[in-house]
């Protein structure tokens, strides 16, 4: 009888954004309970990301969301804040992994033997399923955002640094969502 293996997979939403936590999600897979239509989470409407994402909680042996929040960005560089988050929701998993298939082309380091996947998201059903995950969740957290701070219109743009977007920071200038670090921000001569 062969031994299963249990693998995580591993994404990010939220690494080129102005504003907002970077988010991470880890999610274990049932073989026995597939989530049929999985693929990477930006070719995906929102409809159908928001409907993958129900399915994933429910039939999934583990899943966890982390992030890591606008002053750790700030504090240690968005790469390093990544693999924070992917840390962070690796480690809330309620089932330890024996293996990690992360997104990308770079690990965080893990209790767990770890490897990156470029489109990971796209070739990999557990990869696809925690960018689904992490997307949804960043996505909500941004709607969040917009009610606390609505002239800047995180909503709809979850935010990035669309023209809308940057016409609201030369009108209102940074808020507290906002990463310091970015240029755009950087750049604006405002004090923080």
């Amino acid at each position: 009888m062969s031994r299963v293996v249990l693998v995580a997979g591993i994404d990010e939403a939220g690494r080129g954004p102005l504003a907002g936590p970077v988010v991470a999600a880890a999610v274990i897979l049932d073989a026995r309970r597939p989530v049929p239509g999985l693929a990477d989470s930006k070719t995906l409407s929102p409809q159908r990301r928001d409907a993958l994402a129900a399915l994933i909680r429910e039939r999934a042996l583990a899943w966890s969301t982390a992030s890591a929040a606008v002053a750790e960005i700030d504090a240690l560089n968005i790469l390093q804040a990544t693999m924070l988050a992917m840390r962070r929701a690796v480690e809330a998993l309620a089932i330890a992994p024996q293996e990690a298939l992360v997104d990308g082309n770079r690990c965080p380091q893990l209790a767990c033997r770890a490897r990156a996947i470029v489109k990971g998201d796209r070739d990999v059903a557990a990869i696809s399923a925690a960018s689904i995950l992490a997307k949804t969740t960043r996505d909500a957290l941004l709607v969040e955002l917009d009610r606390a701070w609505p002239q800047y219109g995180f909503a709809q743009h979850k935010g990035y640094g669309t023209p809308a977007h940057l016409a609201a920071l030369q009108q209102h200038g940074p808020c507290p969502a906002h990463r310091r670090s970015f240029a755009p921000v950087a750049q604006g001569g405002w004090d923080f």
